[in-house]
């Protein structure tokens, strides 16, 4: 008995397809904002999607090839519910359907399913000249980040709206990494002296090295050398700041009680911090060093804080978004507006409302504040 096609809780693997009539195929805009929005319902639910991208190598409906799309796009609705979304994932030949309300168990058993079927759909319907031209993959959300190496581990090919937002400030990035070099190359040569000052009391005050080395990810997951003055013994053991943290992003960590009266979220009396290293944390001189992440690219002088390898591993999937949408940086509107008063989902949506509201107007009213912040803020990272 044929099982119903609008029934979105339907198994891709167990469901029969039909042909659908009345298909829309959306254009390359709307099929980009459609990603964009199932990444959102997937961040709430859990469900992950599949994007299958079939690429015809350059074939476009405004060529003599528009009739063999034609018949392409009529064999895919063969092969999925009507419920799947057909469409153009780039205009030059790229054709894309998302499959939705796909269970974590499911996954890696409709990937061979769903090739099966597609390939065998198209073989039959299509002629061989044609099918012979079309390029399959199956990409899946959300991904399973690897931080190992030095590869990005996000898709890029499922974030076409990110890709499409940073083509249209082009511009505004080039004037903001402008004001990146020439900002972190004039505060090196300016704080050179107190740069040594401050190497010179943590060699003479504690063992161990002057500068704090730790990887971090950056933008897109890709990681990197992050560097800060040491305000720590070393070889401390990181053990109760990994809990913490993990508590933390869970929502499980209690406000500690500050200097003036009102409560903070960080890990406070940490025996691991030396006095100097107390006195740089609490005016931030600490993150000095990070000029040389920024001259270097890696990092902003404005932007979201950069995430540590056992922080990422215990995000959520929306909190990913805060290292996908911007470059970190030494100073952002967590440090000027939140800073450890809020939560951890507090910061992340600060975070998030800079990614997508960012100029460099906005980025030069940040700078101004946190001198401010970082003297009578509580807290650093």
């Amino acid at each position: 008995m044929r099982r119903s096609m609008n029934n979105p809780s339907l198994s891709l693997v167990d469901a029969e397809f039909s042909p659908a009539t009345d298909r829309t195929v959306l254009n390359q805009e709307m099929f980009h904002r459609m990603i964009s929005l199932e990444r959102k319902r997937t961040e709430r639910s859990g469900n992950p999607f599949l994007l299958m991208l079939l690429d015809m190598e350059g074939a476009t409906p405004s060529t003599h090839d528009a009739k063999l799309l034609n018949k392409l796009l009529s064999a895919l609705t063969l092969a999925t519910r009507e419920t799947d979304l057909i469409g153009w994932y780039r205009d030059d030949g790229i054709v894309g359907v998302m499959f939705t309300e796909i269970s974590l168990d499911e996954r890696a058993q409709i990937l061979s399913t769903m090739m099966t079927r597609v390939s065998e759909t198209l073989r039959h319907h299509l002629s061989l000249d044609l099918f012979s031209r079309i390029r399959i993959s199956f990409h899946v959300f959300p991904e399973e980040w690897n931080q190992e190496g030095e590869q990005r581990p996000s898709n890029p090919l499922l974030y076409p709206d990110l890709a499409r937002r940073e083509n249209s400030k082009k511009v505004l990035t080039a004037v903001k990494r402008s004001m990146d070099v020439a900002g972190s190359l004039a505060a090196l040569i300016a704080l050179a002296p107190l740069f040594l000052m401050i190497a010179a009391a943590i060699k003479l005050t504690s063992k161990g090295p002057v500068f704090f080395r730790q990887q971090r990810i950056g933008q897109h997951g890709i990681p990197f050398t992050f560097l800060k003055f040491r305000s720590m013994r070393a070889n401390n053991d990181a053990s109760a700041h990994k809990e913490y943290v993990r508590q933390l992003i869970a929502g499980c960590a209690d406000s500690k009680p500050s200097g003036n009266g009102s409560g903070v979220f960080k890990l406070t009396n940490d025996n691991r911090i030396t006095k100097i290293g107390s006195f740089l944390r609490r005016t931030s001189l600490d993150e000095l060093p990070q000029f040389i992440n920024v001259l270097c690219g890696e990092m902003s002088l404005v932007g979201p804080r950069p995430a540590i390898g056992y922080e990422v591993e215990a995000y959520d999937i929306w909190h990913r978004r805060r290292i996908l949408e911007a470059r970190p940086g030494i100073t952002g509107l967590w440090q000027v507006q939140g800073r450890s008063r809020v939560t951890f989902d507090e910061m992340v949506r600060l975070d998030l409302k800079y990614a997508t509201t960012w100029s460099p107007w906005m980025d030069v009213k940040i700078l101004l504040k946190t001198p401010t912040a970082a003297l009578f803020g509580d807290g650093a990272c």
